[in-house]
């Protein structure tokens, strides 16, 4: 039997979540596809899929097979490609980054990475917590602020800036602030987790820096929301810049306080480092690294 062979077949169903979709996946006919699992699991003496007319679900012994036989065809790939330099990128890569610029910037990358390589597969999750590539299962992750602590590779990518902002609409009714301190006399919105301390962090020109009250009125759990609501004329609040670059251009949004800036935050892509990368995550990351500074 070869092996090799069947646990991609294996491992395509299992990333799939049925038989039929890894059988279109593979150019094979699903009885095709079952039979090659029965015939792993009869080899093996251990039932890895648990079968049922709505869903394929892993077993425990699946559970651990699915793990070493991913890591086997990611070996055998790479050594086949170490080689022949030709082959094209197989495999998964899932990455890990925040929603602004996963809904804004990442898209075009995205489809851009699909063209080069057509048979890699890409699974993009999308929150605004801090994403450990190591602990968390993902390939690679994409991190605003410092990178933090933890064995993986940080690689700065550039600088995402932020900028202070509400509609026409919302500033033609409630005026528009001419200093810091009147902010406080203005609706607030935030993204939970930011400006908790009720002061909003402003730098001049001169890199002085003003802590401005703020009146938090709304807060949301991530940032589409929040861009819905001050396009809406419900408040002034903080974008990062991609998320609303088009919009100021367009002046559905105008910028407040002008003379000063939000600070921004770095912006970095970790990867895990117990050993030598796969020459997919290479390239993703190569991809992320050539792009993203311009596009932030």
């Amino acid at each position: 039997m070869d092996y090799l062979a069947a646990m991609r077949v294996f491992v395509r169903v299992v990333e799939r979540g049925s038989m039929s979709a890894a059988a279109r996946d593979l150019g094979i006919g699903q009885p095709a596809v079952s039979e090659r699992i029965e015939r792993l699991e009869a080899q093996l003496g251990a039932r890895l899929l648990r079968r049922n007319t709505r869903s394929i679900s892993l077993t425990d012994a699946g559970a651990g097979f699915y793990e070493r036989s991913k890591a086997a065809i990611e070996a055998a790939d790479e050594a086949l490609r170490e080689v022949r330099k030709d082959l094209p990128l197989r495999g998964s890569v899932r990455i890990a980054a925040p929603h602004g610029l996963g809904e804004t910037v990442l898209p075009a990358l995205l489809l851009r990475l699909r063209r080069e390589c057509p048979q890699l597969r890409i699974d993009l999750v999308l929150n605004d917590r801090v994403v450990d590539p190591v602990t968390e299962g993902v390939d690679v992750s994409l991190r605003l602020g410092g990178p933090g602590e933890g064995h993986f590779v940080a690689r700065k990518l550039g600088h995402v800036r932020r900028v202070l902002v509400a509609s026409p609409d919302y500033l033609e009714r409630h005026g528009e602030p001419a200093t810091p301190d009147d902010l406080v006399r203005h609706p607030f919105a935030r993204v939970s987790g930011l400006f908790n301390n009720g002061r909003l962090t402003l730098r001049t020109a001169q890199r002085r820096t003003v802590a401005a009250v703020i009146d938090t009125v709304l807060s949301v759990s991530h940032g589409r929301p929040l861009h819905a609501l001050l396009l809406g004329g419900a408040a002034i609040g903080v974008l990062q810049e991609p998320v609303c670059r088009e919009d100021l251009a367009a002046g559905r949004l105008r910028r407040v306080l002008p003379e000063f800036a939000v600070p921004g935050f770095d912006l970095h892509v970790l990867y895990g480092a117990d050993k030598p990368a796969p020459q997919r995550i290479k390239t993703v990351v190569a991809l992320l690294q050539k792009e993203l500074p311009a596009l932030v």
